[in-house]
């Protein structure tokens, strides 16, 4: 039942973020919107019909997520889901991408879920439960070319949630990781400004509504992982089995950046 669920959203001012509060909210849930830019937080939450709160957040300054989240703890009463959604990346070249780079995804893809799982967790424990999505990535599975600081952070967040799923568990929290393909966002501007990438997948990307009603599904029944599409699913399966043949069979279609 996820009709009343208290659900606090980072990374909220567009793309999946923004989308998953939509359906959460005509789901009768209760979505917190959080992001960055202010302008772009109170347009989102300017098209949630039913009740819901917005704050301005950034996921990189540990004291302003703990301030945040005591605040809406106390408008709210309580967080029962937190959606760790922030990120951002960058699709160049290892010899080509500075160190502040791969130190500002980090921080941001990474810590920022850390910071975020860290503060809320004490909330969950006093109100006996809770559920923690993690929004991985496919990357977090397979990394390809000109993905060598993003797939990095996204290997961290699987490799957290995994650790926190069998450490939370016993205090009636589930941690899920939602691990989705490349999605027609605003995430694609950033990482690929040149549309070369974009342009060359364009058949094959995820919708944000696609991937919102995943997420909003893995709420409902608290699953441990899901990975979008089905397909590239599979197909990291047949990776892991077989690398080498993939790689021959497979390597001019995953260096499309």
């Amino acid at each position: 039942m996820i009709k009343g669920k208290i659900v606090f959203i980072t990374g909220a001012t567009s793309g999946i973020g923004e989308v998953t509060a939509k359906l959460l909210s005509a789901r009768g849930a209760v979505p917190i919107l959080t992001g960055r830019n202010e302008r772009k937080l109170m347009a989102a939450a300017a098209s949630i019909t039913g009740r819901h709160g917005y704050y301005k957040l950034d996921v990189t300054d540990n004291e302003e997520v703990r301030r945040v989240i005591e605040r809406a703890v106390s408008d709210f009463g309580r967080i029962d889901v937190l959606i760790n959604n922030a990120g951002f990346g960058h699709f160049e070249l290892f010899d080509d991408s500075p160190v502040e780079r791969f130190a500002s995804m980090m921080d941001t893809n990474y810590m920022g879920i850390v910071r975020c799982a860290k503060a809320v967790l004490p909330f969950m424990k006093r109100q006996g439960g809770g559920h923690i999505v993690n929004i991985a990535s496919m990357a977090g599975k397979l990394s390809t070319p000109k993905t060598s600081g993003y797939a990095a952070t996204k290997h961290a967040v699987l490799g957290l949630t995994n650790a926190m799923r069998s450490e939370l568990a016993p205090m009636g929290i589930a941690v899920s990781a939602v691990n989705p393909g490349p999605i027609d966002t605003p995430f694609l501007q950033l990482a690929d400004p040149e549309g070369t990438y974009s342009d060359s997948i364009r058949g094959y990307m995820l919708t944000p509504v696609k991937v919102a009603e995943a997420i909003v599904k893995v709420i409902e029944r608290r699953t441990p992982e899901v990975d979008l599409p089905l397909w590239a699913a599979v197909g990291i399966r047949l990776y892991g089995l077989f690398p080498r043949l993939a790689d021959r069979l497979a390597g001019r279609w995953l260096n499309r950046k």
